[in-house]
């Protein structure tokens, strides 16, 4: 995959490059997106009911603050994120790089899986089957000459097709909307293993570092370019979060309807009980969307960990890239994919989170790793509240909450 940058590894002139910065932001989104967040934000709308939209807003708050933190601070260091590790402490990175791919590896299981889900839905064939065409396809999306600006394409127009069909499904469920404005500020309950998922399976584990290393590759580094890679973050996050509050939506219509979502696929129910069949259908190019961008995005970002501890890894990454996909495939087509794994994936992607991001913001006062760049009090504030309460947070669901989804 060969990305462009200038002598100085700077990107050149500072103007928005736009199809950068959002191949970036959709890479990170869609990454987001997968069979888990889809998974996720049913399960969580059925339990809480509108108190749901509380989460969604919080998680969302948390989200943009770990996002702009790290995004910036791998541009400005113009180095990746266990090369950050590294520099700081001897060691750390291998060790940051090991949770990330151990993540990455469980989330993919589920990618894959989806992927294969999505495709059965929609043309019959058995899952497996279906995984190992998705895998194909997304390996064919590396073997292209310029996989950078493929990858890009790729996640975009996938992630508009998914919010568009979803929100068709979304208006057919009639939510009562008013009712979830409410309750987004004065929830009845508020759940902590939901935050802790919801972050988590948004900007926790691989998904964190996933826009900012594409940035780095294409050449968007620098204290210049701090605008264009916050703006990039930011799009990214709205993305997610779009998405979410849609699907949010539309499960909530069913839950006020009084209808029973499946249990074995609580997303396939809710798009199958709001449009009928055509849903059913529906939910199988949504699943099968979602699954495979973030088949893509983890596969890119985990091996992106690895790529400088090798220079053999870095001159032949995209193979390891390929490997990383064909693993998981195997893994899957072997043991499969529960409900409760892809639970359970997004809770230790957001275990991961604090430990990741309190590294950077330590490395933001580095001078050896940030030069004179000087990161603002109050993101820095902003980072150490997120990295105080997803600790706190992710230690009360690890003690209380994950042993009771084995009960």
């Amino acid at each position: 995959m060969e990305l462009k940058t200038n002598d100085k590894g700077h990107s050149p002139k500072v103007k928005t490059n736009w199809s950068l910065l959002l191949g970036a932001a959709f890479l990170m989104a869609t990454s987001a997106i997968g069979p888990g967040f889809l998974t996720q934000t049913t399960v969580f709308t059925e339990k809480l009911a509108a108190s749901f939209g509380f989460v969604i807003l919080i998680s969302i708050l948390l989200d943009i603050g770990v996002q702009m933190n790290v995004w910036r601070i791998i541009a400005v260091s113009e180095k990746r994120g266990q090369d950050i590790a590294n520099t700081l402490l001897p060691g750390l990175g291998y060790f940051l790089a090991f949770l990330i791919v151990f993540g990455g590896i469980a989330f993919n299981i589920g990618n894959i899986g989806g992927a294969g889900l999505g495709i059965n839905v929609v043309f019959g064939i058995s899952p497996e089957m279906g995984a190992v065409l998705s895998a194909v396809i997304a390996i064919a999306v590396f073997l292209i000459k310029d996989a950078g600006k493929a990858m890009d394409r790729f996640t975009q127009i996938a992630g508009i097709v998914m919010i568009l069909l979803t929100l068709y499904v979304a208006i057919s469920s009639a939510p009562p909307v008013g009712e979830a404005v409410v309750k987004t500020f004065v929830p009845d309950q508020i759940d902590m293993l939901a935050i802790v998922t919801l972050v988590g399976g948004t900007v926790g584990g691989y998904i964190t570092f996933a826009g900012g290393h594409r940035l780095l590759d294409a050449g968007i580094r620098g204290k210049s370019a701090l605008p264009q890679v916050t703006k990039s973050s930011i799009y990214g996050i709205l993305v997610t979060g779009v998405m979410r509050v849609i699907l949010f939506l539309a499960a909530l219509g069913i839950v006020a309807q009084g209808l029973a979502i499946d249990p074995a696929n609580p997303p396939a129910s809710v798009f199958r009980l709001a449009v009928g069949e055509l849903g059913y259908k529906i939910f199988g190019i949504v699943m099968w969307g979602a699954a495979i961008t973030s088949v893509i995005g983890s596969a890119y970002t985990s091996v992106s960990f690895i790529r400088t501890f090798s220079p053999k890894i870095e001159r032949n990454h995209k193979w390891y890239i390929i490997g990383f996909i064909v693993v998981s495939t195997l893994i899957f087509v072997l043991v499969g994919r529960p409900v409760k794994v892809l639970v359970l994936a997004g809770a230790f992607n957001g275990m991961i989170l604090p430990i990741s991001l309190a590294v950077l913001l330590i490395a933001a006062y580095k001078k050896k790793i940030i030069g004179d760049y000087k990161h603002p009090l109050w993101l820095a504030i902003f980072g150490g509240l997120v990295v105080v309460l997803m600790t706190y947070m992710s230690g009360y669901t690890l003690v209380n909450e994950v042993p009771k989804l084995f009960e």
